[in-house]
């Protein structure tokens, strides 16, 4: 039983990471085909996370109220709501009506979903779970780019939303499965510190800003990785340009089940540590000024390589950073700050990129990665600070 319910918390993360790329993959035809500039793109990926934060916030709420599983539910319907949405919009104003259910959704079953495995799991199983996000991030660009040759850019998000369905069939049906947790769950959610408690915790607001800025440069390449191709390559086809949204999916998704394999044994400081370094090698092949394609592809994959078990590592010490207490407002904060990340920094580096050119972005994404690991190291000093005091 235990292991049927680790194959359907995988199976959420594939829908986790299944609306994720559509946007980035598909925009460089939806801009056309609604007549507006490039950057626009920026403000309706805001407007998700806008709604992921607000959800992100309320999670630990939610968790103490709800299980896990209801949660799942409501937000993998949410998603499809806003996924058949955006396969219907003709005018880009319609667009932000349904990116409110589809950052609903988004943010609760990753704050519960991670919570939940951070507490029952060990980090290999974390950073598993996380590789099936980029199975689900990896397939929808593929998918986008089969819509763009067979038939329109809107039915790439209506093909997305038909597989969410069957997601959700799946979960609904796996019920049962969850009973055997809900006992053991029910003390700890209702012992949970609140958010602003958790945030007078040494350390929380440090890899608050450390998750900011991972996110910043995950949600670049998600939404912008196309476009530095096609403003790069400019010879490169529609279908070629739409098929590199999943270059740096792919990236994450290898990463994450290389570390998977090795996570136990490394433990999580030191592979966050390794994939910032791996990371900083792919945004130097990007910067290459190579003619073609190849070095700027390949880099982009060991970008998503190195980023792979940043998130999920950063998710899997809340509990042993912080306390089981204080561990769903932790998560939940850290989900916000994400995609603080998320929601503005894409808009930025859209006017950015129309002001001085798409070549910029590797030098953005470079900025945020000393970010990240110079934020967690202070982090880490503070944290080993207080444990030596509390052992004296």
């Amino acid at each position: 039983m235990g292991s049927l319910l680790l194959a359907v918390i995988y199976l959420i993360f594939i829908s986790l990471g299944l609306p994720d790329s559509l946007l980035g993959s598909g925009w460089p035809q939806m801009q056309i085909a609604f007549g507006v500039p490039s950057s626009y793109a920026g403000y309706v990926s805001m407007t998700i996370s806008f709604m992921t934060i607000l959800s992100a916030l309320l999670s630990p709420q939610m968790i103490r109220r709800y299980h896990t599983k209801w949660i799942v539910i409501v937000s993998i319907f949410l998603t499809i709501l806003g996924l058949l949405g955006f396969s219907v919009s003709r005018e880009y104003r319609v667009l932000f009506l349904f990116a409110v259910p589809y950052g609903l959704g988004a943010g609760s079953i990753d704050a519960s979903v991670n919570h939940y495995v951070a507490n029952h799991y060990s980090s290999s199983v974390m950073n598993f779970l996380h590789c099936f996000y980029g199975v689900g991030a990896v397939i929808s660009p593929t998918i986008m780019a089969l819509a763009l040759r067979l038939a329109r850019w809107n039915e790439g998000y209506r093909w997305t939303s038909f597989i969410q369905a069957g997601i959700l069939l799946v979960v609904i049906l796996s019920l049962p499965l969850w009973k055997k947790q809900e006992a053991s769950d029910a003390g700890q959610q209702r012992d949970s510190a609140g958010i602003r408690e958790t945030l007078r915790v040494p350390g929380v607001l440090l890899t608050l800003i450390a998750f900011f800025s991972y996110c910043a440069g995950e949600a670049t390449c998600f939404l912008w990785t196309p476009s530095y191709f096609a403003g790069t390559r400019p010879d490169l086809s529609a279908e070629t340009i739409a098929a590199f949204g999943s270059l740096i999916f792919g990236g994450l998704m290898l990463g994450r089940l290389i570390s998977g394999f090795i996570s136990n044994r490394l433990g999580d400081r030191r592979l966050i540590r390794i994939g910032i370094l791996v990371e900083s090698i792919g945004i130097l092949l990007v910067f290459l000024p190579l003619k073609g394609y190849l070095a700027a592809a390949v880099g982009f994959v060991v970008i998503g390589t190195g980023m792979g078990p940043i998130y999920p590592a950063i998710q899997h010490m809340a509990p042993a950073n912080f306390g089981v207490r204080y561990s769903a407002a932790a998560i939940g904060l850290q989900m916000a700050s994400a995609y603080v990340g998320s929601t503005f920094m894409p808009m930025v580096f859209g006017h950015l990129q129309q002001a001085v050119g798409i070549a910029v972005m590797p030098a953005w994404l470079l900025g945020f990665a000393f970010m990240n690991i110079g934020m967690l190291e202070l982090a880490y000093k503070k944290l080993d600070r207080k444990q030596k005091e509390a052992r004296i």
